[in-house]
């Protein structure tokens, strides 16, 4: 349950850093907001606060267009809850309702749609459908502002079932009509300027921002074809639901400007302050799947964390006091495929980062689908392999020990028949256990599919024989039960220490700017 005095005072003093935790509904004027809206405070007497967008929609509430409120960072409790609320609504993010309506959510989470409906409502305010439509509405918002497509083919791209859904829809949630929304956004000084075929999206985070420890990760482990990063851009191909696409992802300089931009746009925007967003330039197949893209982005980039709960707790132990002044907000690296991630960490399995990216590139080289000529550009032309296709042809390409491929291959067979379903709204338990139930799989493949997958914070490997070098360096105890021990102080955010720890392994915390 919300505080509601804690939220008014959030409201008064203009708070950003509790934007996309609630939502302000105004009786008065039937407008909601984010907490920061720069409009003048309205009375306690006079608001609510909810804890959706959805919740505000159903109560009849229109969307501010002003501080814009579906602009903001999503709630870190979808990470840190893995209740059956947290799972839905990741799931609700990555269009599963606008594929395969309600009772395809409900099988998913293997719950009855009733009980599923009165869940979401006494948690979130809103049931799945009425979740499912402020989705819709915030993705039709983006497409109308981003890209040229005809309003029809946008209402059937937004997931919704006619154009006059589309339509009655957009005037209910914000108040005017699409082509008054287009319009506004035409007019704005800072509007962005998509290269032909692209989709330029600004992506809100909270500061402080680790962006560079992320790209120094994810360029150690890029596979040739399939991802890049170059110049603090990093660029990779994505296989979703309708079909292929390619993205890059560039923080924001700290003189505004992204360095994807095209000459001459300067990328901030009021609803995205300097140096608090990353620009997302996006190649689709299927505009269909602009809303699974943002919502797999956000994960991949650990974008809804809450930075300033995570290092207030990590700091208050001394031993790891210093690494977080190096290095505030250090985020987790997320994944946008789990068959992928998952195949890729048995690959990397007791060998070295190097020895693990190039075995996967490889992999890709021979298996992997050639992306139609006009989403290949970059240097990237490749998606990685399909379970499928691995658990066909893998045992022609993989080499090194016969248990390690066999491993693998079993771990492709279960994914390519759906003996194992691996998304983002799997319960962490019943994932570890469908996890190590598989030959060749432990305690430490099981964790980090965890952190990477579902996000979960507060996974810590203490097995990791990095994490325990990591440990030995700042002065934590680095036998495997000890630092168990030790490590309950930080939780809920054990993962994120982790974090850390793996830096210190390498010779890091390094200084570094964490807004560049």
């Amino acid at each position: 349950m919300l505080d509601q005095e804690r939220c008014y005072r959030a409201v008064a003093s203009r708070d950003a850093r509790f934007d996309g935790l609630f939502i302000t509904a105004v009786r008065t004027t039937g407008i909601y907001c984010r907490p920061s809206c720069p409009a003048t405070t309205p009375k306690r007497a006079n608001v609510e606060f909810l804890p959706t967008t959805g919740a505000a929609q159903l109560r009849g509430y229109r969307a501010c267009r002003r501080c814009r409120p579906d602009a903001v960072p999503g709630s870190p409790e979808w990470n840190s809850r893995a209740d059956l609320a947290g799972r839905a609504m990741r799931l609700i993010a990555d269009g599963v309702v606008e594929r395969d309506g309600v009772g395809g959510l409900a099988v998913r989470l293997g719950y009855s749609e009733r009980h599923l409906n009165r869940v979401l409502t006494a948690e979130l305010g809103a049931g799945p459908l009425a979740l499912a439509r402020a989705h819709r509405a915030h993705t039709a918002r983006l497409l109308i502002e981003t890209t040229a497509l005809q309003m029809a083919d946008i209402a059937f791209a937004a997931g919704f079932a006619s154009v006059r859904q589309f339509n009655d829809t957009v005037r209910e949630v914000y108040g005017v009509a699409p082509t008054t929304l287009r319009a506004e956004a035409g007019r704005r000084r800072d509007a962005t300027q998509a290269a032909a075929g692209s989709i330029i999206l600004r992506l809100p985070y909270r500061t402080p921002f680790d962006a560079a420890g992320l790209l120094d990760f994810f360029a150690a482990r890029a596979l040739d074809r399939v991802e890049s990063v170059e110049d603090g851009t990093y660029r990779r191909t994505l296989r979703l639901p309708h079909g292929p696409a390619t993205v890059a992802l560039t923080p924001i300089s700290t003189n505004g400007r992204s360095a994807d931009a095209p000459r001459g746009t300067d990328a901030r925007s009021a609803d995205a302050p300097r140096g608090t967003h990353i620009v997302a330039a996006l190649r689709l197949a299927d505009p269909r799947d602009l809303g699974p893209a943002v919502a797999r982005l956000r994960r991949l980039f650990d974008l809804d964390s809450d930075p300033v709960a995570v290092d207030e707790v990590l700091a208050a132990d001394p031993a790891l006091a210093q690494a977080v002044r190096a290095v505030p907000g250090i985020r987790l690296p997320g994944t946008v495929d789990g068959v992928e991630q998952a195949l890729r960490a048995m690959l990397g399995q007791q060998v070295s980062v190097a020895a693990a990216r190039t075995t996967s590139s490889r992999l890709a080289a021979a298996l992997g689908e050639h992306l139609p000529s006009g989403l290949a550009g970059d240097g990237l032309d490749l998606l990685f392999p399909t379970a499928e296709a691995i658990a066909e042809h893998g045992a022609e390409i993989l080499t090194g020990p016969a248990r390690r491929t066999a491993a693998v291959l079993g771990l492709a067979t279960a994914l390519a028949d759906g003996t194992l379903v691996l998304d983002a709204a799997r319960d962490p338990d019943e994932l570890h256990a469908a996890l190590t139930a598989l030959p060749g799989i432990g305690p430490w493949t099981a964790g980090y599919l965890a952190m990477r997958l579902l996000g979960m914070p507060d996974e810590l490997l203490p097995s990791d024989i990095a994490i325990r070098r990591g440990a030995r360096a700042l002065g934590i105890p680095s036998d495997v039960d000890e630092l168990t021990r030790y490590a309950q102080r930080w939780r809920p955010w054990r993962s994120y220490a982790a974090t850390h720890l793996w830096r210190a392994a390498a010779g890091t915390p390094r200084n570094r700017r964490t807004d560049p």
